[in-house]
C-alpha cells in the first residue's frame, strides 16, 4: 500500500517499441488498467496478449511487482532484458531490485553493475558502488534491535504509525463492511482510513476509527501531529479527479482540534493536480513540516522536502533536502526525531537489503551527517518503512511487509539496544569561567592529528554543535577578543549520541590566576607522588623500592585520567656509551610497561632512554677520565625520572 503514497506520473499513449509493432487490443486494454492502477486486471490482459511490445512487457513486469508477485516479475523482467529491443537503464535497476527482494543478491549485483555502466552519474549507481561491500555487515544481526510483530495486525494493510498523545494513530484498510463497499483498484481492498490505538506496553490495543470528520470516501492517512495534539497534517486522495484522469494523486490536509473535535480539513498550499505531496511529519510545535513529493525539479521519483510556517500561519517555499538525502529513486516517509535532531526516512534508491529500506541521518541545522542504512533486522529484503522513535531513541514503531507477518503491511515495534550507526554530535556552549555564554565566538573542531574538520560562529546563546564520528578524539578551540583562546579535549567513545563539551574562554587576569593554580597543583602532585626510581649496577629490573614509587604513580594517573607522563631513564658513567644507551632504553621500557598495564588509556605513558648523557653530579668516567665517586654517588645517576606532559 505504501506504493500508492507517492504515485509516478503515468501517461497514456507512451511510445511504442522501436520495432514499430502496433499494440493489440488486449495490450491496449491492459494499458488502460495499468494507468488506473488495476494491476491484477492489467496482468490478465497482458498475459493473454500473444505478442507484447517492449513497453507491454515492461508494464507486465512492473504490474507483477506492484502486486508483490516478485517471482513472476523476475521472470517478466528476464524476458524483457533478453529481447532485442529498446532496453532502458531503468529496466536493469528495477530488475536488480526485484532480484534482491527474491533473495538473489549476486544476480542483483550483476544487474546493478550493468545499470552503473549505463548511468555512472546516477546517485543510485554511486550508492551501490560505494556501499555494496557493506552487504555482509548490513545482514548481520549485532543485537542493536529487538523487533516484535504486534498482535493487533490483521490481513489488512496497517502502516504509517504516528505518536498522538498517549496513543498511536495509523492508516489501515481494515474498514467495517458497508452497504456500498468501495475498493481500491490496486489491491482490491477498502480505501485507507485513520485509526488510533492505546498503548499496552509495546503492544497496541484494539483500534478505533479516528474520526468521521477526517476519514472520507477514498484514502486517508498516514498522519502527523503537533506535540500538544491540537494540530495535525495527513495524507489523503485528491478528490477533484475525473474518471478520464489517468492518475489519482495524493495531497496533504490540515486540521485543528477545537471544541472537542477536529475541524474541517484545510488543503496544503502546495497541493497540485499535476503531482503528489504526502507523508507529512510535523515538528513538536507544528511550525516545520517534512514531506515527500514527486514535484518537478527534484532528483527522482519522490524526494523529501521541508517547509516552515510563518507567524501568520502561511507555509513557505518547499526546500528540497538535496542529494545528501534524495536520489533518482523514491525517498519517502520522513520522520524527524527533534530531541536528538535525527532524520529517519525510507528509500529504494540507496543501497540496501531490498525494497524500501530505513535510513537515518543526524542533522545539525542545514548540515547532514552520514546517512546510514539501519541494517538487519530493522531492514529486510522486503519493504521496511514509516519509522517513528521516541525522544530517547530507545524504542519506536515501523511498518513492513516482511515474511512472518499477518499477510500484508504490518506494524512492528522496535527496541533500540545499542547506539545507532549515525555517528555522534558534540554540543556545547562557549562561555566565561563564571558560566556566562559568549556570543560570536569562533569555534574550531580539530581531529586528533590537529587537522581542522569544521568551524562555526556562535550566536547570541554561545551554543555550538558539530557532527562527528564515533570512538574518536577531538579538540575544540574557541576564539573571541578580548578573551584568551580556550581549548577543550573531547572523546566520542561514550554510549550517548550527544556528547556535551563546553569551551571556556578566560580573560588575561583569569589566565594568570589559572596558570598559578595549575602550577601549584602540579607541584603538589610532583611533591607527593612523582619521585625518581633507582636501579642496581648493570640491572634494569624493578626492585621493591622502585615498585612502591611506580604504584604511587599508577594511583595518581588513575585519579587524573587526562594526565600524560614521559619516562626518562639514565645510567651512570661506567661501561661504554653504546652499552649504556641500550641499558637505559631497557630501564625506560620496563618502567613504562609496569605502569602501562595498570592504568586506563595506556598510551598516556611513554618512555625513552638517554644513557649517561645527563649525570646529576660530577661522576663522569668516559675515556681517560677516572671517577673517584662512591657507589652511592654513582647510583644517583642510575635513575628513571617522570615528567608530566599534560595534567
Amino acid at each position: 500500500m505504501k506504493k500508492l503514497q507517492i504515485l509516478l506520473l503515468v501517461c497514456l499513449g507512451l511510445s511504442l517499441s522501436i520495432f514499430g509493432a502496433e499494440k493489440s487490443r488486449k495490450e491496449l486494454k491492459g494499458d488502460k488498467f495499468y494507468t488506473r492502477y488495476a494491476f491484477d486486471k492489467a496482468v490478465d490482459s497482458y498475459e493473454h496478449t500473444r505478442h507484447l511490445t517492449i513497453e507491454g512487457q515492461r508494464r507486465l513486469a512492473e504490474s507483477y511487482h506492484h502486486l508483490d508477485k516478485n517471482i513472476e516479475s523476475e521472470i517478466a523482467y528476464s524476458k524483457l532484458l533478453s529481447s532485442p529491443g529498446s532496453i532502458l537503464p531503468e529496466d536493469y535497476y528495477n530488475y536488480a531490485m526485484v532480484l534482491k527482494t527474491n533473495g538473489k543478491v549476486d544476480q542483483s549485483n550483476t544487474a546493478m553493475d550493468k545499470f552503473a555502466q549505463l548511468k555512472p552519474e546516477d546517485l543510485r549507481a554511486k550508492s551501490y558502488l560505494a556501499h555494496s561491500p557493506e552487504m555482509a555487515k548490513l545482514l548481520k544481526d549485532d543485537g542493536t534491535y529487538a523487533i516484535v510483530h504486534l498482535d493487533f495486525n490483521t490481513d489488512a494493510e496497517d502502516f504509517g504509525p504516528s505518536y498522538f498523545k498517549n496513543k498511536i494513530v495509523f492508516a489501515s484498510t481494515r474498514a467495517v463492511p458497508k452497504f456500498i463497499a468501495r475498493k481500491y483498484n490496486w489491491n482490491r481492498k477498502p480505501f485507507l482510513d485513520l485509526y488510533s490505538s492505546d498503548l499496552d506496553g509495546i503492544q497496541l490495543k484494539k483500534p478505533e476509527n479516528f474520526g468521521s470528520t477526517l476519514n472520507g470516501k477514498m484514502h486517508d492517512g498516514p498522519a502527523s501531529f503537533s506535540n500538544d495534539g491540537t494540530f495535525m497534517a495527513y495524507t489523503r486522495n485528491n478528490y477533484d479527479v475525473k474518471r478520464k484522469d489517468s492518475v489519482v494523486r495524493i495531497e496533504i490536509y490540515f486540521s485543528d482540534f477545537k471544541d472537542g473535535k477536529w475541524t474541517k480539513p484545510v488543503a496544503f498550499v502546495l497541493n497540485n493536480k499535476d503531482y503528489s505531496v504526502g507523508h507529512p511529519c510535523l515538528t513538536s510545535d507544528g511550525k516545520t513540516m517534512y514531506f515527500a513529493s514527486d514535484m518537478p525539479g527534484g532528483f527522482g521519483k519522490s524526494d523529501i522536502y521541508k517547509t516552515v510556517r510563518s507567524a501568520n500561519g502561511d507555509w513557505g517555499k518547499a526546500e528540497n533536502l538535496g542529494d545528501k538525502i534524495n536520489t533518482e529513486g523514491d525517498e519517502m516517509f520522513p520522520f524527524y526525531e527533534e530531541n536528538n535532531q535525527v532524520l529517519f526516512f525510507s528509500s529504494n534508491g540507496r543501497f540496501g537489503l531490498g525494497g524500501l529500506d530505513i535510513f537515518m541521518c543526524a542533522l545539525n541545522g542545514s548540515k547532514f551527517g552520514q546517512v546510514s542504512n539501519a541494517g538487519f533486522p530493522f531492514n529486510t529484503q522486503y519493504d521496511d518503512f514509516a519509522t517513528i522513535v521516541d525522544s530517547k531513541m530507545s524504542k519506536g514503531y515501523f511498518s513492513s511487509n516482511r515474511t512472518g507477518g499477518s499477510g500484508d503491511d504490518d506494524i512492528y515495534s522496535v527496541e533500540i539496544l545499542k547506539p545507532l550507526p549515525i555517528g555522534k554530535k558534540i554540543k556545547g556552549i562557549a562561555k566565561t569561567q563564571a558560566g556566562n555564554s559568549i556570543p560570536n565566538t569562533f569555534v574550531t573542531l580539530f581531529d586528533d592529528k590537529g587537522r581542522i574538520l569544521d568551524t562555526m560562529t556562535t550566536k547570541y546563546d554561545g551554543a555550538f554543535a558539530f557532527l562527528v564520528e564515533t570512538d574518536k578524539q577531538f579538540k575544540l578551540s574557541g576564539k573571541k577578543e578580548p578573551y584568551i583562546e580556550g581549548d577543550t579535549a573531547v572523546s566520542t567513545a561514550s554510549k550517548e549520541f550527544v556528547v556535551k563539551a563546553d569551551v571556556i574562554l578566560l580573560t588575561k587576569k583569569e589566565m594568570i590566576e589559572e596558570k598559578i593554580q595549575v602550577n601549584s597543583d602540579l607541584g603538589k602532585i610532583l611533591d607527593l607522588d612523582l619521585h625518581s626510581i633507582y636501579f642496581d649496577l648493570d640491572k634494569y629490573n624493578i626492585n621493591p623500592e622502585a615498585a612502591a614509587v611506580l604504584n604511587n604513580i599508577i594511583q595518581t594517573m588513575n585519579e587524573h585520567p587526562g594526565m600524560t607522563v614521559e619516562l626518562r631513564s639514565y645510567t651512570d658513567c661506567r661501561a661504554s656509551m653504546e652499552y649504556n644507551q641500550k641499558l637505559s632504553d631497557k630501564r625506560a621500557s620496563v618502567s613504562a610497561e609496569y605502569i602501562r598495564k595498570k592504568i586506563t588509556k595506556p598510551e598516556r605513558i611513554t618512555g625513552k632512554g638517554y644513557g649517561e648523557t645527563k649525570l646529576v653530579n660530577g661522576c663522569a668516567c668516559e675515556g681517560d677520565v677516572v671517577s673517584t665517586c662512591s657507589e652511592e654517588e654513582h647510583q644517583k645517576n642510575r635513575r628513571t625520572e617522570f615528567i608530566i606532559t599534560k595534567k
